[in-house]
């Protein structure tokens, strides 16, 4: 039976639930609070620079293929996909690289450099993480978890694959040397995780990576973002833009549509909220239709830390740089400094860095001569009680007197555009709980089952998209609960 779905949102969740939905016979229409699309992968542009300001690490292609396909098109025909090689140049805290990609010798031989030890040790991990892959991925990655029992099922899976372990101490198991261990470990990190406490689940990332690799989106992220939005223009799709949702209407337990900031009211068969998840829960829906997501109850989730981010372009390029495409940049404390953002919550004096220079492969995002770069660094969300409009200036200050002096020499004469976002971004502009960059942390207690359902618990026909509900933050799992909706939404 064809159904009207609202889709609240248009962050990558919301723009593959669309089109999925779209291809399913369903009528969809976007409501977008911002200017334009994207969610945070929205695109700023200035002065002929252009900034993802989003997610720019591309993993798991095909699930962007499986949307047009779906659709009866094919991706390469928007948007196009290069890989990206090395996947990342890893910076310890005196400058010295490690670069890994996809190519088990090349990074034996990265290993042999640093600990000839290790490298029948990482060959061990990545055969290990293979199986972890197969079951948190392959398996279970776009599969509801919406009982208990569901849960039940898995747990001698999850036993048997150590997932009381953290990424960090699964990755000790097998590789002594320290920096190599922050290598290997990091991934958490980019879904809003702490390597220390997130469960060893996510070091499928790393398989992931090596299975399908480490690809860019020419044109950057924002790309992707127009090959969606003009595939569902063409299937039928209504997007509307600067159209923010105040309210989920609501009647006998039944979603029935939402009312806008302006007054406005559209009527839905049914809802998706690609919007953030404990946002929903605490924004949109009165109390009264809350029974399990009370605001008690979100208040006590834990979230993910934030981040600070400096858009810069300058004037000249850096390509005779030590610096690649995609790079992270360790501080010399790690567990230390990951402390500080996760369990004090206090804005610390020292940094670690992940440095993008999309230019190196784009030159398209810069005017003829000139460089794109941003730069991020993680930080605690808004509970840490940072005057960010007092340490913005100062915080970004020390990043860019450093990435001068160690990375990019005579940066702050030759920069022409820049611009920065903090947690008070995350939290006005995105609507983002607490101001954290990806909603709920993805720890063993707030995985799978544990984790804020696809379908909502409180409110029959509505359902939740994006990184705050299963599977989890990142591209790959956002794009894995769009194709859970549309199983539960055609399953209705």
């Amino acid at each position: 039976m064809k159904k009207k779905i609202i889709v609240i949102g248009s962050g990558f969740g919301g723009l593959a639930t669309a089109s999925r939905l779209l291809s399913a016979g369903h009528e969809v229409e976007i409501f977008e609070k911002r200017d334009k699309a994207g969610g945070r992968a929205y695109v700023y542009e200035q002065d002929g620079f252009t900034f993802d300001g989003g997610p720019t690490v591309i993993t798991a292609p095909f699930l962007f293929d499986e949307i047009f396909e779906e659709a009866g098109k094919k991706r390469k025909d928007y948007v196009e996909f290069v890989p990206c090689d090395p996947f990342y140049r890893i910076f310890n805290d005196r400058g010295e690289k490690f670069d890994y990609n996809g190519n088990h010798d090349f990074v034996l031989n990265e290993i042999d450099q640093w600990n000839p030890g290790d490298k029948e040790g990482y060959t061990r991990f990545l055969k290990t993480t293979k199986a972890i892959f197969n079951k948190g991925f392959v398996e279970l990655a776009d599969q509801p978890f919406h009982n208990l029992w569901d849960m039940i099922k898995i747990i001698p899976d999850l036993i048997r694959l150590q997932s009381h372990k953290t990424v960090f101490q699964y990755v000790s198991k097998f590789i002594d040397d320290d920096f190599l261990r922050k290598v290997f470990s990091f991934h958490p990190l980019l879904v809003g995780g702490n390597p220390f406490d997130t469960t060893s689940i996510y070091a499928m990332i790393h398989y992931l990576e090596r299975e399908w690799g480490v690809h860019y989106a020419m044109g950057g992220t924002g790309a992707i973002v127009e090959a969606l939005v003009q595939l569902i223009e063409e299937q039928g799709g209504t997007i509307n833009l600067n159209a923010e949702v105040d309210e989920i209407t609501i009647q006998n337990g039944k979603a029935t549509g939402i009312r806008l900031k302006d007054g406005t009211t559209h009527q839905a068969d049914q809802v998706v909220s690609n919007a953030d998840v404990a946002f929903t829960y605490r924004n949109m829906i009165a109390r009264d239709h809350r029974s399990t997501y009370t605001d008690r109850k979100v208040e006590r989730m834990k979230y993910s830390m934030s981040l600070f981010v400096i858009y810069f372009g300058t004037k000249k390029r850096y390509l005779d740089s030590k610096l690649e495409h995609h790079n992270i940049i360790l501080g010399e404390r790690y567990e230390e400094l990951l402390a500080d953002i996760f369990h004090d919550k206090k804005l610390a004096e020292d940094f670690s860095l992940y440095l993008h220079m999309p230019t190196k492969t784009d030159p398209s995002l810069a005017p003829e001569g000139c460089e794109s770069f941003y730069v991020l660094s993680p930080v605690p969300h808004l509970d840490s009680g940072t005057d960010w409009k007092a340490q913005a200036k100062p915080y970004r200050d020390k990043i860019m007197n450093f990435l001068e002096e160690h990375y990019l020499p005579d940066l702050q004469e030759n920069i022409v555009v820049e611009h920065h976002i903090d947690p008070l971004h995350f939290q006005q502009t995105l609507n983002s709980y607490k101001g954290s960059a990806f909603s709920v942390e993805p720890i063993l207690s707030q995985s799978a089952w544990f984790r804020p359902h696809n379908k909502s618990e409180d409110v029959e026909d509505l359902f939740f998209a994006g990184a705050g509900t299963h599977p989890g933050a990142g591209i790959p799992g956002v794009l894995s609960s769009a194709k859970i909706i549309e199983q539960l939404v055609c399953k209705d």
